[in-house]
């Protein structure tokens, strides 16, 4: 049982670390360029919008909100199916 209790905090921290790094990125304190960083991509994308290329900032907040969203079902799932959660 505290196996399952330490996977299901593992998933919901790793989603958090992901939206923590996303965060820094963007506001310029996350790993310097040439490094790719979804946070810094996002920051970055602002200049374009008014151009019309949306797909600039969408791509990377498409890769973010998946990412965090499939570590919170996998840690739902894993303590739904072995501790019966409700």
């Amino acid at each position: 049982m505290l196996a399952i209790l330490l996977i299901v905090q593992t998933t919901l921290s790793i989603a958090f670390a992901i939206l923590e790094a996303a965060a820094l990125g963007f506001l310029g304190l996350g790993a310097q360029p040439p490094t790719p960083e979804w946070g810094a991509m996002l920051a970055d994308s602002y200049k374009y919008f008014t151009s019309g290329a949306w797909w600039v900032f969408c791509f990377p907040g498409a890769a973010i909100m998946p990412s965090v969203l499939g570590f919170n079902l996998l840690g739902d799932g894993v303590r739904d199916a072995r501790l019966g959660g409700g």
